[in-house]
């Protein structure tokens, strides 16, 4: 069961040519065309157990590919697969990999779902002592009447050192800009079977029972950056504020993931790197800030004076994302993650090896303790304390989602919905109380009035009735108990 590992990034048809002909990549490639056959039942049983099925015919031959989802790193894929040689464009299922045992009679209900076809060129890359295989694939992923094209690069490692990837990724960078590629191109297919969407929500993160502290960080920081990749590619395409919001809670999610994980990350490196966050968070932030106001403006001049503001700011949002300052945190964090020196400082390595559940029944305690007590007299807090209390709840609700796999008997999956819930609603009202608290700044800085009537348009609710609301939210949160007991 041998595993692949490869560096995926993503670019611009365009620069895909630049950077062939760029004499980067040595001398002329191997060329290949391709067709893969996707596979699964009508139920997706294939997809909700993690594992894809195709086809791919190179030539005369065809390749039978099963892959299992497994543990990456933003972009950097390490997957289990098996692979047989194969007659013809019907899969052939005997027991070497996990797919005859999961459908067992069902097996026959196998049919494609989607097909890929690719034109790859290949290179082989001596950085050193590491060889890298490079391949640049252009293509199509076909689903029915929906289609989507493919134009990304896979670094495979050979031999040599994963950090040699990242390296020679930033040599290309310089040349094109590339972006982390987060997208399997079975992805990419199972992505064209359902609805499009606006925006990608933080899913479930599973953290097995026996991972160590570092895993659970590694595989914490792969999910809060392909959440963030989804949306800022969902966000560069049609700019749509739901986007920019997911993309800005992936961002603090990555920095309340740092920060919980302070302990054992001790390096020099992980400061930079929370640094580069809030940069690039702020970058984000006052687009969003006018996002609040145009849903909260009634239609007329206010809100058309907040539309041509959040037209300017977005152009603004769209070319500082394109910047290599900001392609280059996202690969320095990735890097980090897989291959940094926290990995191998003899200080804390009793720390990262510790078992995951006995890490976050630690770190939950201790900022739930901070939570309580920050939030006893929440109306007596000037604005400044009111946030930090509100990003001190924000850490702990983060947390609590993170580690959440950790701890799932009924009982308590029971009490995390009600934690949850009771965060959620806690947030809701600070959150509102944030809005209430910046947006005399804001409309000053976009030349509008600081009316109480323009308030009062946009924030009917009362402060006093929000801080009501927060308190009592808090007082539901404190009942709720710890579900990780």
């Amino acid at each position: 069961m041998p595993d692949e590992v490869e560096l995926k990034l993503a670019l611009r048809p365009r620069d895909a040519v630049i950077l062939a002909d760029s004499g980067l990549l040595g001398g002329e490639p191997r060329k290949v065309r391709q067709r893969s056959l996707y596979f699964d039942t009508a139920d997706h049983s294939l997809l909700k157990a993690g594992l894809s099925l195709r086809i791919r015919r190179v030539g005369r031959k065809r390749i039978q590919t099963v892959k299992a989802r497994g543990g990456s790193s933003a972009g950097l894929f390490a997957r289990p697969e098996w692979e047989s040689a194969v007659p013809g464009d019907t899969p052939v299922l005997d027991g070497t990999s996990p797919i005859q045992t999961l459908l067992g009679e069902r097996a026959d209900e196998l049919a494609p779902v989607f097909e890929v076809r690719v034109e790859r060129r290949i290179w082989d890359i001596r950085e050193g002592e590491t060889l890298i295989e490079l391949v640049i694939d252009r293509g199509t992923v076909v689903a029915g009447d929906r289609r989507s094209s493919i134009c990304e690069i896979e670094l495979e490692l050979k031999s040599g050192d994963a950090a040699a990837l990242f390296a020679f990724a930033r040599k290309l960078d310089a040349a094109v800009p590339l972006r982390l590629g987060v997208l399997t191109k079975a992805e990419r297919g199972y992505a064209l079977l359902d609805p499009a969407v606006a925006a990608v929500k933080a899913g479930g993160i599973d953290l097995p029972r026996d991972m160590a502290a570092a895993q659970a960080l590694q595989q914490i920081v792969q999910a809060c950056l392909r959440q963030f990749r989804l949306n800022e590619d969902l966000l560069l395409m049609g700019r749509a504020p739901e986007a920019l919001h997911q993309s800005r809670v992936a961002l603090r999610r990555l920095r309340s993931a740092l920060s919980v994980f302070k302990a054992l990350i001790a390096d020099d490196a992980s400061a930079g790197l929370r640094e580069a966050l809030r940069w690039l968070a702020a970058t984000l932030g006052r687009a969003r800030s006018i996002d609040v106001l145009v849903a909260r403006a009634p239609a007329g001049a206010l809100r058309d004076r907040l539309e041509t503001a959040r037209h300017d700011v977005y152009a603004q949002v769209v070319g500082i994302l394109a910047s290599a300052r900001a392609r280059g945190v996202m690969l320095d964090l990735a890097q980090w993650t897989v291959s940094g020196a926290w990995l191998g400082t003899v200080d804390t390595a009793e720390l990262r090896d510790q078992r995951a559940g006995i890490f976050a029944r630690a770190a939950l305690d201790r900022l739930r303790r901070k939570v309580k007590r920050g939030g006893r007299d929440l109306a007596d807090l000037d604005d400044q304390a009111r946030h930090e209390f509100r990003k001190d709840a924000k850490k702990l609700c983060y947390a609590a989602e993170f580690f959440a796999a950790q701890f799932d008997r009924k009982r308590q999956r029971r009490q995390y919905k009600r934690f949850i819930a009771a965060l959620e609603a806690l947030q809701e009202a600070l959150g509102t109380l944030n809005d209430l608290m910046t947006a005399p700044a804001a409309l000053n800085q976009l030349g509008i009035a600081n009316s109480p009537d323009t308030m009062a348009m946009l924030f009917p609710d009362s402060r006093k009735k929000l801080l009501e609301t927060a308190g009592e939210a808090h007082a539901a949160l404190v009942d709720a108990g710890r579900f990780w007991r």
